[in-house]
Parts: structure tokens; sequence; C-alpha cells
């Protein structure tokens, strides 16, 4: 939660006599949202321009759209080198190395198997 705060992502309602921040439930909205997001692969970053949207009511395709483009493009990218690996990984184990060539290591450095 500190770690959020710092980053600017919640603020607290108030602190307690005893110093505990305590928190509304705007805040624990938005730190599943945050969380949420983190699962998908976002950045805090690119969270943090999210939260920086108007409510939901005035959002406009726009405003989304740019900001999940690059996104879109860095998961096609992840789901290509995912598959590489996979392929190279049942290669391994069904056939082992050949040629001396290890096929998951052929796929990290992006050789081409044979």
């Amino acid at each position: 939660m500190r770690f959020y705060e710092r980053r600017g992502l919640i603020t607290p309602l108030r602190r307690t006599s005893t110093n505990y921040r305590e928190y509304d439930e705007e805040s624990v909205r938005r730190i599943r949202f945050i969380r949420r997001a983190q699962q998908l692969g976002f950045t805090l970053g690119e969270v943090a321009k999210f939260l920086d949207l108007p409510s939901t009511e005035n959002i406009t395709g726009n405003d989304v759209t740019h900001l999940v483009a690059d996104k879109l493009t860095e998961i096609d990218t992840r789901i290509r080198d995912l598959t590489r690996m996979r392929t190279a990984i049942v290669q391994l184990t069904t056939t082992g190395i050949t040629d001396g060539r290890c096929p998951v290591i052929a796929s990290l450095t992006n050789d081409p198997l044979p």
C-alpha cells in the first residue's frame, strides 16, 4: 500500500491517532484495479495512465486505444516468443539435443531451429 502511495496511485483518507493509514472504498477499488492490471501485464506507469483518465462516463475510444495499442504489440511479441519456446521444449523432450544444438538455448538466443 505504501508503495502505491509513493507512486501517487492511492492516497490514504486520513491517519489515525496511532499513525495508521485509513483508506476509503475508492482507494480499495483502485488497489483492486491496480493489482488486476498488473496481473495482466500492465506496468505501474501504464496503470497510472489508466487511472488518470476521466471518469468512465467521459472516456473516449481514443483515450483507451492509445493506451492499449502498444500493449497489444507487446503481448503479440510475447505470444510469439512463448510459442517458439514451447516448440523448442517439445522438440527437446521428444528428440533431445541434435547436432550439438539445444533447441531451448537456440530459441532463447533467437537462433533459427534446425
